[in-house]
């Protein structure tokens, strides 16, 4: 409990975190000022195409692109950051991974070093507040990730007063007003949420949910540069806190539309499906995510696997079709045994298994599998579902509603 506390408290100075806008920062070329290097023709054009690149996971060419921006502008903290985006990807693509972690930080760190350089000589420069801000919150996004706390809320505090500055400077600009729109939202939707929180939030400025959405929608409407990115937090804030599954579905379509060879968005697609319980939409979404694994495309690593195994089992269950939940179980399982770490999904998988030897009559197998998992890391409560379960067998149609 202690450490769920904990968690909570960090949500509300990670807040200005969120502000560095998770994995898109087409933001950066979208700076107005007359010194700024993101006015030049060259890094506009390049950002943009290394950009959708590395939103379709071509890293390789995302790469080439912002290596040569970097070296184009050597002093510049574009350059560190733009590379920075192909590790943090590589990071989301599998969260529990931490095997990137050292090399991300040390990227944030030297994009904040030239910023500072920058900002002793001028502590207006736009460019060195947008990409400190920047920086900061990403990394404070990865500290929380990894239980941080302390540490994450003082980067989400510090990236907040960047970012709100560089907004302030043209409230006319959709892409500025973006930022600035995710802290209105989750300044006031996450104590609402989280009651621990609130004494924290007293030291930060006071947000407003409606506003926060209602800009959003416009930096998607009439955003250039960070439309995408307001698509996908829309999609985020609808699915995790509103809980409006079909606005989170509009969503997450868009940005597989424009994103085909996201990995990351086309699991979310069928994570949403199977929220509204559209189970056959949701199994053919997760068998092409699957195929995709199998033919070793890019991006969809063991990880993605592990989801669509697990959601294909789901659906399975759904349709009182136990026995062969049990086999899509069964290949996560063995998926799963490739790595030391009691994945999310392996544990979530040996529940389910549980879950379906109880719905088949197996008693004695179910209890088993409830008692291992008990033995496992925690995961989206599996331990809670796991000891009510070993007291009262799972009966097929009390499906219960995960979040994971």
């Amino acid at each position: 409990m202690l450490s769920i506390c904990y968690r909570r408290m960090a949500l509300a100075a990670l807040v200005a975190a969120v502000l560095a806008a998770g994995p898109d920062s087409r933001v950066l070329a979208q700076v107005q000022t007359s010194t700024s290097v993101l006015e030049d023709s060259l890094v506009r054009a390049d950002g943009i195409r290394g950009l959708d690149a590395l939103y379709n996971l071509r890293f390789d060419e995302a790469a080439e692109t912002f290596t040569q921006i970097d070296a184009r502008f050597p002093h510049h903290p574009v350059g560190p950051f733009l590379r920075s985006l192909n590790t943090w990807w590589e990071i989301l693509l599998d969260l529990h991974d931490t095997s990137r972690d050292e090399e991300f930080f040390r990227m944030m760190d030297t994009v904040v070093e030239r910023c500072d350089r920058i900002l002793a000589r001028d502590e207006h420069a736009i460019d060195a507040m947008f990409f400190k801000g920047a920086a900061l919150g990403f990394r404070g996004r990865l500290r929380s990730n990894r239980e941080q706390w302390f540490r994450a809320a003082m980067d989400g505090k510090r990236a907040m007063g960047y970012v709100l500055a560089v907004a302030e400077r043209d409230s006319g600009n959709a892409d500025y007003m973006f930022g600035k729109g995710i802290y209105d939202y989750f300044a006031e939707a996450i104590p609402k949420r989280y009651a621990a929180v609130r004494p924290l939030m007293a030291f930060f400025p006071d947000g407003d949910r409606e506003r926060g959405l209602e800009t959003l929608k416009r930096t998607a409407r009439e955003g250039h540069f960070v439309r995408t990115e307001a698509v996908y937090f829309l999609f985020h804030i609808y699915y995790a806190y509103e809980r409006d599954y079909a606005a989170a579905l509009s969503h997450i379509e868009w940005l597989v539309q424009h994103y085909p060879e996201n990995a990351f968005f086309h699991t979310m697609h069928g994570r949403v499906l199977v929220s509204q319980g559209r189970w056959n939409e949701a199994r053919a979404v997760f068998e092409t995510v699957l195929a995709r694994y199998v033919d070793e495309t890019h991006g969809y690593g063991d990880a993605i696997a592990e989801q669509s195994l697990y959601y294909l089992a789901r659906t399975e269950m759904a349709r009182q079709q136990f026995e062969g939940a049990l086999g899509y179980l069964l290949q996560l399982e063995a998926l799963a045994a490739r790595s030391p770490r009691d994945t999310p999904f392996k544990v979530l998988g040996r529940l389910r298994q549980g879950m379906a030897h109880d719905a088949l009559g197996h008693r004695d197998t179910a209890t088993d599998r409830y008692r291992e998992v008990l033995e496992m890391d925690d995961a989206s409560g599996a331990h809670e579902r796991a000891q009510r379960y070993l007291q009262r067998p799972y009966r097929s149609g009390r499906m219960l509603r995960e979040d994971s």
